[in-house]
């Protein structure tokens, strides 16, 4: 598999932000949202044997594994990858785009599934029968743009589209919508989500890599 880095940082998204974690960021990505901030990994990389990133794992300290991209799933070697880092009794976290299949994901990971919007470009993308095969433990992401993809977004869920139980964040679009105006609609609405900033960025800045 092509792999664009690994590292050992906090988890700046997800209902465990704030959680020292390592990461694994496969290269590669199928799609182009508008507000991409790891475009770095569509091309950049090095050859990696599933020995060779677990190896490299095992070096860094903690149990917690993010596996992410670029899209890991366009890569078929993410699969015996996080299988081989659940068996080794790692918590494996994926991080995916939602236009690929979950269903081969191994049941021990869990699965953090964007949802995208009208104004990330990618709406058409989505496999929406995604949705359907989330867990107990999965969460759903959702980055916003703007006042129209929050409602977009909000309807989404009065509908019922996202499963009951399965956590949903709203995140805005760093530096592309104001936390302050997503907060207020939420608070407005009493949508049930809850907002995330993608807190990585307010540590290092938006443009760091390997945090």
């Amino acid at each position: 598999m092509i792999v664009h880095e690994i590292f050992h940082s906090i988890q700046g998204e997800s209902t465990r932000a704030g959680l020292p974690c390592t990461f694994v960021r496969l290269t590669g990505c199928p799609l182009r949202c508008v507000y991409c901030d790891t475009q770095h990994a569509f091309h950049e990389g090095s050859a990696m044997t599933v020995e060779e990133v677990r190896r490299e794992v095992a070096r860094l300290p903690g149990r917690f594994v993010t596996v992410t991209g670029g899209e890991p799933l366009a890569q078929d070697e993410v699969h015996p990858l996080m299988r081989s880092l659940a068996d080794d009794g790692y918590d494996v976290q994926l991080e995916t785009s939602g236009a690929l299949d979950i269903a081969p994901v191994d049941r021990r990971v869990r699965v953090i599934l964007d949802i995208k919007t009208p104004g990330s470009g990618m709406e058409h993308r989505m496999d929406w029968s995604n949705l359907g095969k989330l867990k107990s433990g999965d969460e759903v992401k959702i980055v916003l743009m703007s006042r129209g993809d929050y409602q977009w977004s909000a309807g989404l869920l009065r509908r019922g589209t996202v499963p009951a139980g399965v956590p949903v964040l709203l995140s805005p679009a760093h530096g592309l919508l104001d936390p302050r105006d997503l907060a207020a609609w939420m608070t407005g609405d009493g949508i049930e989500a809850r907002l995330q900033l993608q807190i990585h960025k307010y540590i290092w800045g938006p443009d760091c890599r390997g945090v």
